[in-house]
């Protein structure tokens, strides 16, 4: 998707008029909400959206898109003045947000990041050079993967779209996730005594 050729103008047209549908409803209903009430929406068949979008993970990419740029590059700038464990946190906690800006969209998070719109692939290579940095400063073990942290990313979503005020929550349960994938040295003596773990 992030390479596509230029469309006519009408066929343009109809692309923002399904994204701003798209856009209103998911935020209204979540990200299950019926596809055929975002054609109507936008004034067009539910052909013309499936052309575009062939599935709802790739309507839900593209209006999540410019959200995910955004995300990237705060997290870019924030870094410089972060140690890598900390940035790698303070990344999660706000992936965790701009997840639950739709309701149900967690579910479909991993999908969504490996569609190719710039803001997933610039959220994508961010996540992982977050992780990359870290695990090169010793601070994080090195069998850790960027899915592992889609996947908790993802869980975490789940416990707290339903919160009234998730963002305690969500510091919380990152922080539990932080001090678990720690490098052991800089976690715990031979005897299982703490040395340095990540402070929540």
């Amino acid at each position: 998707m992030a390479d596509e050729t230029p469309l006519r103008a009408d066929a343009q047209l109809n692309k923002e008029r399904i994204l701003a549908a798209a856009e209103d409803i998911f935020a209204e209903r979540g990200a299950g909400a019926s596809l055929d009430d975002v054609a109507r929406s936008a004034g067009v068949g539910i052909g013309t959206l499936y052309r575009r979008f062939p599935t709802r993970e790739d309507l839900l990419a593209a209006t999540y898109s410019a959200r995910f740029l955004v995300l990237a590059e705060r997290s870019r700038a924030r870094s410089v003045h972060l140690a890598p464990s900390h940035a790698l946190r303070a990344y999660l906690e706000e992936l965790v947000q701009y997840t639950n800006i739709y309701r149900g969209f967690s579910a479909s998070l991993g999908t969504v990041l490996q569609i190719g719109t710039p803001g997933c692939v610039a959220t994508s290579e961010e996540g992982a050079r977050l992780l990359h940095a870290a695990q090169e400063a010793k601070a994080v073990r090195p069998d850790i993967s960027f899915k592992d942290i889609v996947c908790v990313v993802t869980a975490i979503s789940l416990a707290t779209e339903q919160d009234s005020s998730p963002q305690a929550r969500t510091a919380h349960l990152v922080a539990i996730f932080m001090n678990g994938i720690v490098e052991r040295s800089n976690s715990c003596d031979d005897r299982g005594r703490r040395i340095d773990v990540v402070k929540g």
